[in-house]
This record gives structure tokens, C-alpha cells and sequence, in this order.
């Protein structure tokens, strides 16, 4: 009988997901980043997917990460840079870093559509792998201009289950950091980085994907940008 009543308790518990996390980096390529901004944000993209700390946690043994990368601007404009990929291999991360260095920016100078691109990102997760945990890591200077807003996405559609993340580079938009901690970032543990300016992107998306990768510590403060006060 305790055999069995053990055999009824592990089927009837939830099975363990081998994926521990599935991760979507939205990047802004808007009309406020320029020719110069795009290489830092390309180059810094790449490189913290290259740096040693952050494959260490990619492969470490909790579980899979998979990986989604798009580019989103005006309203209507999302550009899938990544289709979802599991990163089982070092060989499958440097592919997705590939493709990031690969895409050319957008010719067309295009408006801040923040709104349309977490409906997006909305979207892309729902043909995400089974993960533990969803997030979607949205990074941008400015605020939604464009198309929905977001406090109109957040309430005609389903983000259950899903934290969204915020990296808020301060350089074009006073404000911009309280703007994404009260109207962008959403979720349990839900947090946001700030980069002063966009030379500060490298070493803040570094830190975020860190973040992330080590799972969401409720309670923790929003990094602030210090020259908000």
C-alpha cells in the first residue's frame, strides 16, 4: 500500500521542467539611437553573452536557458533577430551572438512603440519552450510614443506568469528610470537597471542578464539611476 500511495504521489506532481528559464531581450532600435548607439548596444550585447560569468550561469546545473532575441521600434515594427533556441551548447549560444552581430541596424527612423513591443513579446512567449520561469527583458531610452500604451497593453492582455524586466538608459529622457519602474516593469521580483548613458549599456546589460539568470529576488529595490536623485 505505501508503494502505491508513493506511485499515486509522483504521478500526480507536477513534472520538474528540464528549461529553467525562458529568456526574451527586447532592444530598442528606435530613432533616438543612432548610428553609434547601436554599435555600443550590438557590440554590448554580444559581448555579455560572451562574457565568462554569464555563460557560467547559462550552463550552470539548474536547469536549460532558452533564448529569444527581437529588435522593436515604431508601432508594427519587431524584428525576431533570435527565434527561440535552447542554449544546450556553447556552440548554440555563439550562434545566437552571431546573429546579433549579423543583423544591420533599421534604415528607417521609427518611433518608441514600447506598447506594441511587450504585446509582442507577449506573443513570442506563447511559442516559448516550457520553462520554469518567463521573462522578458525589454530595454529602451524613452517612453512609448507610438501605437498602444503600455498600461493599455498590461490591461487588455494576459501577462500571468510572465515578469518583465527593464533596463532604462537615461541618457535622452529625464525620468526615464521612474517611468520604467512604474508603468514597464511587472511580475514577482520584477526589477530595473539603469544606464546613465549608452556607454553604459555594456556593463549594465551585463548585469541584468546576470540577474536574471539567478532568479528573482523579491523585495530587492530597482537599481536607480543617481542622477535622478
Amino acid at each position: 500500500m505505501l508503494r502505491l500511495a508513493c506511485l499515486v504521489l509522483c504521478l500526480a506532481a507536477p513534472a520538474r521542467a528540464d528549461c529553467r528559464l525562458a529568456l526574451a531581450l527586447a532592444v530598442d532600435v528606435s530613432r533616438s539611437i543612432d548610428a553609434q548607439d547601436y554599435v555600443i548596444q550590438t557590440d554590448g550585447l554580444a559581448g555579455a553573452l560572451q562574457d565568462r560569468e554569464v555563460r557560467a550561469a547559462i550552463f550552470g546545473p539548474e536547469g536549460k536557458v532558452a533564448l529569444a532575441i527581437y529588435y522593436w521600434s515604431g508601432r508594427g515594427y519587431q524584428d525576431l533577430v533570435q527565434p527561440w533556441v535552447i542554449l544546450d551548447s556553447p556552440e548554440a549560444l555563439d550562434a545566437a551572438i552571431w546573429e546579433i552581430r549579423r543583423t544591420p541596424r533599421p534604415e528607417a527612423p521609427l518611433a518608441t512603440a514600447l506598447g506594441d513591443a511587450l504585446s509582442y513579446g507577449l506573443e513570442l512567449m506563447s511559442g516559448a519552450p516550457v520553462c520554469e520561469r518567463r521573462v522578458i527583458d525589454v530595454a529602451g531610452d524613452g517612453r512609448n510614443n507610438d501605437g498602444i500604451s503600455v498600461a493599455r497593453t498590461y490591461e487588455r492582455e494576459d501577462f500571468t506568469g510572465i515578469t518583465v524586466n527593464g533596463l532604462a538608459v537615461g541618457e535622452h529622457e529625464a525620468g526615464i528610470t521612474d517611468y520604467y519602474a512604474e508603468e514597464v516593469i511587472r511580475g514577482p521580483g520584477a526589477f530595473v537597471e539603469v544606464a546613465p548613458r549608452q556607454t553604459d549599456y555594456p556593463e549594465v546589460i551585463r548585469r541584468k542578464l546576470l540577474r536574471e539568470l539567478e532568479g528573482p529576488m523579491i523585495g530587492l529595490l530597482p537599481s536607480r539611476d543617481p542622477t535622478e536623485g
